[in-house]
């Protein structure tokens, strides 16, 4: 196929590409090639410095491929299984818990109440996954019987979060380090702890406020870590995306399950969802994708495997509009 020119790209991201406003990075993977890879904008406005293909975003719900990566992994080991049930993780856990499996966490079908709508009035210093388990504690039902329904979950990743440290003794983030990051060369990837870790090229996240771009990177959920806490870059999650395709990490087997639509229904039409992924269909071909939004971060990858094709594409900006963008490349390089 001829490649669609940089040009014709570049005014994609127009409005992305200007000096004195928060960015993005693209990259398109086709045939694992890197067939086109650009930093847009600003990474930085206060120190003006640019977005490039190694800028670090917060990926947001992109997260959850990984926190589900490292939920199988375990499974692979015998060291956990899809089927254990919430008490065996958390005993106190109300009872409400006692039906709700690990596969029910992550194909988002579990009916745990969404933790973000119990956070106690006045609350500024930021949420840990512990403290998500603490808000659920509180609860008194779920919000429908496990297995009936698709929900979006943000407490079931975060349970899941804690479900890796329970079993295999490591905090998420040495886990993910070592098991994902660490044997795919992702030498820039973190699950970020403030305090405690560091984001090299780092992406700040702002929002277009009254007075322009203001600053809004961390909110009293940003430090949750299983539902979205890992920073990447479109250059190691080209490295990731390349893992997909092999045994690196799990056998095909339990690949496939992931991509699976365990749950035929979600929150977008035409997808079901597997571990951490949507599934469906785009010209009848296989479509796996996933989307992320935070307080000044929006992120989307989507993968064709039949076609070899994938597009990633990292903003920071709240709100960003970069699917509309997004399906234009995928028109490009189809």
């Amino acid at each position: 196929m001829i490649q669609p020119s940089e040009k014709i790209i570049d005014g994609l991201f127009h409005d992305f590409d200007q000096a004195d406003a928060p960015g993005a990075a693209v990259i398109v993977i086709k045939e694992s090639k890197p067939v086109f890879a650009k930093g847009y904008g600003m990474a930085d406005l206060e120190k003006k410095i640019p977005c490039t293909t190694n800028t670090n975003f917060r990926l947001a719900s992109l997260t959850k491929q990984f926190t589900a990566m490292a939920v199988v992994i375990l499974v692979e080991q015998g060291k956990l299984s899809l089927e254990d049930h919430l008490p065996k993780f958390f005993p106190e856990f109300p009872k409400y818990g006692k039906a709700i499996t690990v596969r029910h966490l992550l194909t988002h079908t579990s009916g745990l109440p969404d933790y973000e709508n119990h956070i106690p009035k006045g609350t500024t210093i930021p949420l840990s996954d512990r403290d998500v388990l603490f808000i659920l504690r509180q609860q008194n039902k779920a919000d429908f019987p496990p297995g009936s329904q698709f929900h979006y979950s943000n407490s079931g990743y975060a349970l899941l979060a804690l479900v890796i440290e329970n079993v295999s003794g490591k905090t998420f983030p040495a886990f993910v380090k070592e098991k994902i990051f660490d044997p795919l060369g992702m030498t820039n990837s973190v699950a970020y702890v403030a305090g405690l870790s560091f984001v090299p090229n780092r992406a700040y996240g702002y929002t277009n406020g009254k007075r322009g771009w203001e600053l809004s990177d961390q909110s009293v959920t940003s430090a949750v870590l299983g539902d979205g806490g890992i920073y990447s870059s479109i250059a190691d999650l080209f490295k990731w995306d390349e893992a997909l395709y092999s045994e690196k990490l799990i056998i095909s087997k339990m690949l496939a399950e992931g991509f699976t639509a365990h749950s035929r229904e979600s929150d977008f039409e035409g997808s079901g969802y597997g571990y951490g992924w949507y599934v469906g269909k785009f010209r009848d071909t296989e479509r796996i994708w996933h989307y992320g939004s935070t307080c000044g971060f929006s992120t989307r990858v989507e993968r064709f495997p039949q076609k070899k094709l994938s597009v990633i594409v990292l903003s920071n900006r709240r709100d960003a509009e970069i699917s509309p963008i997004i399906e234009k490349l995928m028109e490009l390089f189809w």
